[in-house]
């Protein structure tokens, strides 16, 4: 059996941009409890890896839309992951051949979007996190019980500075798509969320080039 890389993501656009035979996906659709669901129906005889892939929110104040970082650990409510220095190092490699710059950091885990700058101060006090997602302590802590090396590489979205509309956070269908009625409804209701929704948006288009260019890595791994 050839093993493959897992890719963990919240979207299906971050899994296109992972995408090659080298590698396998699974989509959380911004749902940890469908995350957790989905990996424990996956072999980890059939893995040689697991990585968190995609979008993050910014915790640091310096960082900026479109800033690409790889994990040291994870820090999550319910303990602590190190990335696996071998995988890291190997993503690291194939980022730079690829024309990316990237940074090391530590990176919190959660199970509910934070979209506030008060809320992102908050976490980042706790934990000393530079980003924030909802899928890479559920991989982490998947690749640590079946055993498996672990990393993560995301790109900053939202920086530490912006909030976020709460529409932003209930975009998503469970497949990872955009679900596009949801958002004309709810600008429909929120009419002032316009503005912040197309702040969200210049910004992701931002990360969306970082990782574009950040995916090719995988099929050099």
């Amino acid at each position: 059996m050839t093993r493959r890389l897992l890719i963990v993501v919240g979207m299906k656009r971050e899994a296109a941009l992972a995408a090659s035979g080298a590698v396998a996906t699974v989509c959380s659709g911004g749902d940890v409890d469908l995350l957790e669901q989905r990996l424990a129906r996956i072999d980890p005889a059939s893995l040689s890896g697991v990585v968190s892939f995609g979008l993050a929110g910014g915790l640091e104040p310096a960082l900026a839309p479109g800033d690409l970082l790889l994990a040291t650990s994870v820090v999550a409510g319910r303990g602590a992951f190190r990335s696996d220095a071998a995988l890291t190092d190997r993503l690291a490699e194939g980022v730079k051949s690829a024309g990316a710059r990237l940074s090391d950091a530590v990176f919190a885990g959660v199970d509910e979007a934070i979209l506030t700058p008060e809320h992102k101060a908050a976490l980042r006090a706790t934990t000393a996190a530079a980003v924030v997602d909802m899928e890479s302590h559920v991989a982490a802590r998947f690749a640590s019980a079946c055993g498996l090396p672990f990393a993560a590489l995301r790109a900053v979205s939202d920086p530490a500075g912006r909030a976020l509309p709460k529409l932003a956070a209930q975009a998503l269908r469970p497949d990872g798509g955009v679900h596009y009625g949801r958002v004309i409804a709810g600008l429909a209701r929120r009419p002032g969320d316009l503005g912040a929704l197309l702040e969200a948006g210049r910004d992701s288009a931002a990360a969306f080039a970082t990782l574009k260019r950040a995916g090719r890595a995988f099929a050099l791994v």
